[in-house]
């Protein structure tokens, strides 16, 4: 059993001691990667940034139509809403001023809206 033992740490020694030179290239520091590592690194990153934006967009837009939805003073399904980088843009029509004063006011009070445009949101009256 002592003999198995042996053979077993001499086989985790020998495989720890031949990972070593590869273990450099997994632990490398960006100052040493190539260029085109780096600029990949970039792209990835700016990638990254655009669709995390392009997901609190539809978050936003998700978030307002459902507002929309749930409030019996705003003809939800007569506006449509759109978002780009924060900035709603409602669009439609409506019976009375009050009710796309009221649209704007609740597109506004959503989380991660920056501005909300409402001159394609007209009203009957």
């Amino acid at each position: 059993m002592k003999q198995q033992f042996n053979k077993w740490t001499l086989a985790a020694l020998t495989a720890a001691a031949l990972s070593l030179p590869l273990s450099n290239a997994a632990f490398a520091d960006e100052l040493t990667a190539p260029a085109s590592v780096q600029s990949m690194q970039l792209a990835a990153s700016e990638t990254v940034d655009n669709a995390e934006e392009a997901v609190s967009d539809t978050w936003i837009t998700s978030k307002v139509k459902a507002s929309f939805l749930a409030d019996d003073s705003i003809s939800g399904l007569d506006i449509k809403v759109e978002t780009n980088q924060g900035v709603v843009a409602l669009s439609g029509v409506v019976p009375t001023d009050a009710e796309r004063d009221l649209a704007v006011e609740k597109a506004k009070a959503i989380k991660g809206v920056t501005a909300v445009s409402a001159d394609g949101l007209k009203s009957t009256e």
